[in-house]
């Protein structure tokens, strides 16, 4: 899930203490960063790589994908961050139709410390897992895997009923397969870079 690191068109918590322009920067850095460890799993066979773009059109967003050497990307569309999602499960169930779609990583692009490890390790887990889960610091996830089943017969129930940006996304996320025997996982919690607290937080 990536947004375009326009001039006053992302980080805006992180641009009122460093500047629009530096919080472009930092944007599209950790980006390309997102980008080069999904592709370093990618060149193993692992994975196959969506970009899901927002704040650009879809020749702008050809153009971006291009330049980062994803081949394969949808755009966000409206709504909040559950519609977005939904949407991209649609949009790929649809492109891998004849192969079927199995399992289903999001993850963002505001994690500095993200590693090719913690892609590793959630495909691992995903084996004996439904559901695994990165808890970021301020009560959301940095990383939400979907197993076959879930897509299958449950693709809405991660993105009901949740407050985004509030600090319980992590717990309702959960809460809403409470119903449903299935095995989750929460792998180490991160924090995402969004203010300038971030910064100081991560030492």
């Amino acid at each position: 899930m990536a947004k375009w690191h326009g001039y006053g068109r992302c980080k805006t918590r992180l641009a009122k203490d460093i500047g629009k322009n530096n919080s472009a920067i930092i944007q599209k850095i950790m980006t390309k960063h997102t980008v080069s460890v999904a592709k370093f799993i990618e060149q193993k066979k692992l994975v196959d790589i969506s970009l899901a773009i927002s704040g650009l059109g879809l020749k702008g967003s050809r153009r971006w994908a291009n330049e980062l050497g994803v081949h394969n990307f949808n755009l966000q569309g409206r709504g909040c961050l559950g519609e977005k999602m939904k949407r991209q499960i649609i949009a790929n169930k649809k492109k891998v139709f004849k192969q079927k779609l199995k399992n289903m990583i999001f993850i963002g692009t505001d994690l500095p410390d993200l590693c090719h490890l913690d892609i590793l390790h959630t495909l691992k887990e995903l084996k004996n897992n439904d559901l695994i889960l990165g808890p970021s610091s301020d009560g959301g996830y940095w990383l939400i895997a979907l197993s076959e089943k879930i897509l299958s017969n449950y693709p809405y129930y991660p993105f009901i009923n949740i407050r985004w940006s509030k600090e319980d996304v992590l717990e309702n996320t959960i809460e809403n397969f409470s119903s449903i025997k299935l095995n989750y996982k929460l792998l180490q919690i991160k924090t995402d870079l969004d203010t300038f607290a971030d910064f100081k937080n991560r030492g």
